[in-house]
């Protein structure tokens, strides 16, 4: 039985099949991009940490670092999947290698940023909060899958979205020396994630309740 995946538009894309076919016929294993998607997250958690402390230039290169690190862990992610169901090298405890990576590496890279805004009051208590709810977006889904329920990818704020929220912060916080901010930029997205996670919370728990209780 296929295991739930989550709904990409990217996975029917040329180049994405394209990619997942040559590492398939390169024996890579899916369980292993899984562990390089976390690596990525914990190097853009790294650079957005260190974000806070640098000026100018070096500030710049960290903030632009990590938002191509977290688009590598998102293209690991697309691609263990590809490899493993369609490259027919799935493994009896895939689904751990699968899932369990991305619980790790939401909370890096969140956490991570809050580091990067300790500056600002809260700043790093706001981190800690939006990884938090990350994680229980996670947690609703598959509580559902494991009372028999359809798992709920939908968001507004599902790991897409959280992620693309962060990558656009992170290159728009490049900017903000010309206009004489610090960190605000990625103060904002973790407030965006933090209202979004609740409503994602709600959404998902909500469509489980009703999926059991039609039955």
């Amino acid at each position: 039985m296929e295991p739930p995946r989550r709904p990409l538009a990217s996975r029917q894309t040329k180049w994405a099949q394209g990619l997942a076919r040559t590492l398939t016929q390169m024996g890579v294993a899916p369980n292993a991009i899984s562990v390089a998607s976390l690596v990525f997250a914990i190097f853009a958690a790294l650079a957005l940490a260190q974000s806070g402390a640098a000026t100018g230039p070096l500030r710049v290169v960290l903030l632009l670092a990590a938002a191509a690190l977290i688009q590598l862990r998102l293209l690991c992610n697309l691609l263990d999947g590809m490899v493993a169901i369609e490259g027919g090298r799935r493994t009896a405890y895939g689904e751990i290698f699968n899932d369990m990576p991305d619980r790790f590496a939401d909370v890096a890279i969140l956490i991570g940023a809050g580091y990067g805004i300790a500056a600002i009051p809260f700043g790093t208590q706001l981190g800690w909060i939006a990884a938090i709810l990350a994680v229980l977006t996670a947690y609703v889904r598959l509580l559902g899958g494991s009372m028999g329920a359809q798992q709920y990818f939908i968001g507004p704020m599902a790991k897409q979205q959280r992620m693309a929220v962060m990558t656009a912060a992170c290159v728009l916080s490049t900017f903000e020396p010309l206009i004489g901010w610090d960190g605000k930029v990625l103060a904002f997205a973790l407030y965006v994630i933090v209202a979004g996670s609740i409503v994602t919370l709600v959404r998902r728990t909500l469509r489980i309740v009703e999926e059991v209780r039609s039955r």
